[in-house]
């Protein structure tokens, strides 16, 4: 930690911030500074390199933004932990505990809330639902290996799901033994910037990249069973989709097609 943190090399060309910024990140990337190590308070940074605060301040904050350190309030600043990228398929109709599950990983969820409400405008239009209808939502935090890559805002009909505080783990696991598992959705998907508040619930900057998902679910009949708004980490899912080659609209069907 002493030689990170030696005031020899700091007077070659370029912004000073630069110079500590890449020596920071190629001691995480050598491992030199593993995941959950702590860097030393600013004063001392500054203090050992010779560099005034707002530059040390400058380099730490430029690596926090691009997910290399976490700062904990009251604790300190942190090496942040390897985030494995995930690649998920939107050909299949599976829940996160499934696929956390055929990794390997462990799931948890950090329940935000959860309880009986009457619907929102957005959720009623969803849903297919009259203004006097009540919908259970459910609002988690999703982790796997005790890191939070998702979190997901819930709404299903009380009809599908009566009681929201039966759902432990798994949603899907839920409408199964009652039944009412969907069979297919349509998802939509956005970018975003992570606001303060979500970015902070999945140990994130304020600002960080983040994948908007909307689906809605179905039943065989062709009811709706969910409404469920996620946001997932931008660094930690690759989502894939199989093309295929469309149809050529100018080839006109014959007696042998």
């Amino acid at each position: 930690m002493d030689e990170l943190f030696s005031p020899d090399g700091f007077d070659d060309a370029g912004p000073l911030y630069l110079a500590l910024h890449r020596r920071i990140a190629d001691a995480i990337s050598s491992g030199q500074l593993k995941p959950g190590d702590s860097l030393p308070p600013e004063r001392d940074m500054a203090s050992k390199t010779g560099l005034s605060r707002v530059t040390v301040r400058k380099a730490v904050q430029a690596l926090v933004t691009q997910g290399q350190l976490v700062q904990k309030r009251g604790s300190g600043t942190f090496v942040a932990p390897r985030v494995e990228r995930l690649e998920q398929a939107l050909s299949l109709l599976t829940s996160f505990s499934e696929d956390m599950a055929r990794r390997g990983k462990a799931v948890d969820s950090v329940y935000l809330s959860r309880g009986i409400h009457a619907p929102t405008p957005e959720e009623v239009m969803a849903l297919g639902l009259s203004a006097q209808e009540r919908v259970s939502r459910l609002e988690r935090v999703r982790q796997a290996d005790d890191i939070p890559l998702a979190i997901e805002r819930a709404a299903l009909s009380t009809s599908i799901l009566p009681d929201p505080f039966r759902v432990d783990k798994s949603l899907y696991a839920v409408l199964a033994e009652l039944g009412r598992r969907p069979v297919r959705a349509v998802q939509r998907l956005s970018a975003t910037n992570l606001s303060p508040a979500d970015a902070d619930l999945l140990h994130l900057p304020a600002g960080a990249a983040g994948l908007r998902i909307e689906r809605i679910s179905y039943l065989p009949s062709g009811r709706v069973v969910e409404f469920t708004r996620s946001l997932y980490r931008g660094d930690a899912y690759d989502f894939a989709v199989e093309l295929q080659i469309a149809p050529d609209p100018s080839r006109a069907p014959t007696d042998k097609d």
